[in-house]
């Protein structure tokens, strides 16, 4: 069996089997906690550049199959579990794990102690790592981690996005625009549940773009990378708010990456996260009603809540860390959150969102 390493910036190298593809690859080493849904956290283009190490003992035990993927294809730079499950036990199950990955250009490394990565990351922080079954060097490993790009200041999202436009739904109802960063299909399918047609477009549209398909609504998607490094895109958002509520208001809503350009948007600051938010476990509390929802999320990147204008209010808070997970604006049907109410493999929630997105459109909310 071939032999694959992870080293990280910090030193640290990790040596197990190797499964899925062979070669070498960068990415910020990021940890997930969930206990299910592996095929969409690695179809999920949110993690382009980054190396995912799973905390759950077992991965790979149902297989793959075409219905669970949220792309077209895997994104994550690389993927480290404790066990790989060798033969999948699922009536839906098309391949395995370690075939999908070969197929896809993925490398996967196994038989690492995964809690002991898990705590080395949340003490020093997510690091930049390279994955690698070709060059076993360590101390060669390490000097490449330390001089791999990670992931500050890059725009990844211009990797992950469509280049032109598509539609989820049918129907004569409300028309929705969903600007795409790197947007996982369950978004649309979501949407397109609450009655709307959707019309997907890059995130690099200009609002000219957006407006002339005349939308009843705008989302705005999850995706990777830095939300600082997107400031074309930030500024087609100014403008898109600065027009609707010139019209008497065309409702926005965002998620994941999508808070985060909103937010600058509005000129509040984003910042980086010591180890970031992944998982499907998160607790986050809603400042309205005081309930308290079991969230998925996945973002290395954070909106400075301090930063926010006046008229835009925090609606949700993370109660592990407190950080911002939702905001609304006080006069226009602007509405955010960080994790994601879409999530196909966690909780459902926060689906009640999608509801009140349409129910802003029909102007009942």
């Amino acid at each position: 069996m071939d032999i694959a390493k992870l080293a990280l910036e910090d030193g640290t190298v990790l040596t197990g089997p190797a499964f899925g593809a062979r070669g070498q690859s960068a990415g910020e080493v990021v940890f997930n906690t969930s206990m299910t849904g592996y095929q969409e956290i690695l179809t999920d283009p949110s993690y382009r550049g980054q190396i995912v190490a799973m905390t759950c003992p077992q991965i790979g035990n149902v297989g793959v199959n075409p219905e669970d993927a949220e792309s077209a294809r895997p994104w994550v730079a690389g993927f480290v579990v404790r066990e790989l499950a060798t033969r999948p036990s699922n009536h839906r199950a098309t391949r395995s794990l370690d075939d999908y990955m070969d197929e896809h250009g993925i490398i996967g490394i196994q038989g690492v102690d995964t809690r002991a990565l898990v705590r080395r990351t949340r003490e020093r922080g997510s690091m930049k790592g390279i994955l690698s079954t070709t060059e076993l060097d360590d101390d060669r490993l390490v000097a490449l981690a330390r001089q791999s790009p990670g992931l500050v200041g890059r725009d990844l999202a211009r990797e992950v996005m469509p280049s032109g436009p598509s539609t989820w739904g049918e129907g004569d109802g409300p028309q929705v625009v969903a600007l795409d960063f790197g947007m996982k299909w369950n978004i649309p399918r979501c949407l397109a549940a609450t009655g709307c047609k959707v019309t997907v477009l890059p995130g690099t549209a200009s609002a000219d773009e957006v407006l002339e398909r005349e939308p009843d609504g705008i989302f705005v998607s999850n995706g990777p990378g830095d939300p600082s490094a997107i400031g074309g895109s930030v500024a087609t958002l100014r403008e898109l708010i600065e027009r609707a509520s010139a019209k008497n208001g065309t409702p926005i809503f965002g998620i994941c990456l999508g808070i985060q350009l909103l937010g600058q948007a509005f000129g509040a600051k984003t910042f980086k996260l010591k180890y970031g938010h992944r998982g499907a476990n998160h607790p986050v509390r809603d400042e309205r009603t005081g309930r308290v929802e079991i969230t998925t999320q996945n973002h290395g990147f954070a909106v400075d809540p301090s930063t926010l204008p006046g008229d835009v209010v925090p609606s949700h808070v993370n109660l592990n860390d407190q950080t911002l997970e939702g905001f609304r604006h006080a006069k226009l049907p602007v509405l955010a959150v960080q994790y994601h109410p879409e999530a196909s493999a966690g909780p459902h929630d926060s689906a009640y969102l999608f509801g009140e997105f349409r129910g802003m459109i029909n102007g009942t909310h």
